[in-house]
């Protein structure tokens, strides 16, 4: 077994744990963000931690009504005048000294700091105000799996808290058991279609956009195949063009009110030529990979990646490939 897949195994037992060391700091995070609201919101992050941020933006953009932008760290050195804003840096590592250095500048223009890391006491979290600890345990595999989960599992957590959604906290509490679940469905017809394959498209739409973005990487990282992700609202635009006969498209369309969008385009890209792996839950007849729900349409996301990564791990194998060390790769990437 790959580390890969083992570490994505893991995932359900170390949120189990991030839940409940979590509760006490999440909560009284929340609390403060209730009684100091910010007036919008920025993220920044590289690779999967910065598709968790767009996770994490959606939810706040949902539930609090404020505006969330992902801050490229080349613009540190910009003049920000950032009072009554919310800075969130994500990193598994929190060593990036590019990070670090854009953390910095957000706080001296103003911003309150927030850093959700895997390493504890990191550089990144001694340039924030509050670091919340993901608790995913070590990750050994260059490509993430457990601590990409976790990071969006803090981030619901924390929304969770800060709206005081009591259903959202409640599913919660129940999401190590769905993902065990989740872990064990038979993706294997995803192999076998992508076994030979060189480029693809990867669809999402809502909350679940940040996954189509996260499967498209570890695509291409443990792969190597050139996959791309879009928005299920986007592809009738330009990315049509790309479509041929035989062209595959995986199309994540949990349930949700995305889903019904989700299941036309699916129709209509078949119709079209493609072929189309159509992942949704059992109430979808039609589907072609089975999805377990989680029990809150914020949370089908996590559902989702967690039965990709097993797929992801066993068609690495078929193709040949190593997804602990892809080639040029290494676990901590430093930018600067």
């Amino acid at each position: 077994m790959s580390l890969m897949l083992d570490e994505a195994l893991n995932a359900p037992e170390r949120i189990r744990g991030q839940l409940l060391r979590n509760q006490p700091v999440l909560a009284a995070l929340g609390e403060r963000l209730r009684t100091s609201p910010p007036a919008a919101a920025l993220t920044v992050a590289r690779g999967s931690s910065d598709h968790a941020a767009a996770y994490l933006a959606y939810l706040i953009m949902k539930h609090r009504g404020i505006p969330v932008t992902s801050l490229p760290p080349s613009l540190a050195g910009a003049p920000w005048r950032l009072t009554g804003q919310l800075a969130v840096a994500i990193s598994q590592s929190g060593q990036s000294p590019d990070l670090v250095s854009a953390q910095r500048a957000l706080a001296a223009g103003g911003a309150h700091t927030l850093a959700l890391v895997n390493t504890p006491q990191s550089p990144l979290g001694a340039a924030s105000d509050d670091e919340v600890a993901l608790f995913a345990g070590e990750e050994r595999s260059v490509a993430a799996t457990k601590s990409y989960l976790a990071t969006l599992s803090a981030g619901a957590q924390l929304v969770g808290h800060w709206t005081g959604d009591a259903a959202l906290l409640a599913a919660l509490q129940a999401l190590p058991e769905r993902l065990t679940e989740a872990a064990g469905r038979d993706w294997s017809l995803a192999v076998e279609a992508l076994a030979g394959v060189e480029r693809m498209m990867v669809i999402g739409r809502g909350p679940g956009l940040a996954v189509a973005q996260e499967a498209a990487l570890k695509f291409k990282e443990t792969c190597a195949i050139q996959a791309e992700p879009f928005s299920g609202a986007e592809v009738r635009h330009g990315p049509m063009a790309l479509i041929e006969p035989g062209y595959p498209v995986l199309v994540f369309a949990p349930p949700g009110p995305e889903q019904a969008g989700l299941l036309a385009l699916a129709e209509w890209l078949e119709e079209a030529g493609a072929r189309v792996l159509l992942a949704a839950d059992a109430g979808v007849a039609r589907r072609h990979l089975t999805l377990t729900d989680a029990g809150h349409d914020d949370l089908q996301p996590l559902s989702a990646i967690q039965s990709f990564y097993r797929m992801a791990a066993g068609l690495a194998a078929a193709r040949g490939s190593d997804p602990d060390r892809p080639r040029h790769l290494r676990k901590v990437t430093r930018t600067v």
